[in-house]
């Protein structure tokens, strides 16, 4: 595979999953986030099951989406014959924690690319999910 070919395979992904997760983000806004007065006079219990368990799990669901993407070029390239093995390398990759030697022969750079994207992607939703919980859990005057 020619450098510059995964070059841009890697550019096409890496906007493809940041679009993705924009427009997840915002659209979360819309479906999740309720007036945070509202939420802060809920008891805790109530605010964990109605706001954070929610929130984590839409999150996570965006994430799933992400690694399916790139699972889907895996699979269209025919550098895996199986949807399983597709998701389960770009989840090794998505997370970082590392691709089995051999598993992806032909896009190496964006299986290694896939990597920096979901570092970037959890570290996203990390920030939304921090900003967000410290806004319901503090009590501000």
């Amino acid at each position: 595979m020619s450098l510059a070919l995964e070059l841009l395979a890697s550019a096409i992904l890496l906007t493809l999953v940041t679009f993705v997760h924009g427009t997840g983000i915002a659209l979360m806004d819309k479906l999740i986030r309720t007036n945070i007065a509202d939420i802060r006079a809920l008891r805790l219990d109530q605010r964990e099951i109605g706001f954070m368990i929610p929130m984590a799990l839409y999150l996570l669901a965006l994430h799933v989406v992400e690694i399916v993407l790139f699972a889907l070029f895996y699979l269209a390239t025919h550098d895996t014959h199986d949807l399983y093995n597709a998701i389960y390398h770009s989840t090794l990759a998505y997370t970082t924690m590392g691709v089995i030697e051999g598993a992806i022969t032909k896009w190496k750079l964006v299986s290694a690319f896939e990597g920096l994207a979901g570092f970037l992607m959890i570290g996203w939703s990390s920030a939304i999910f921090v900003t967000d919980m410290d806004k319901v859990l503090r009590r501000r005057s």
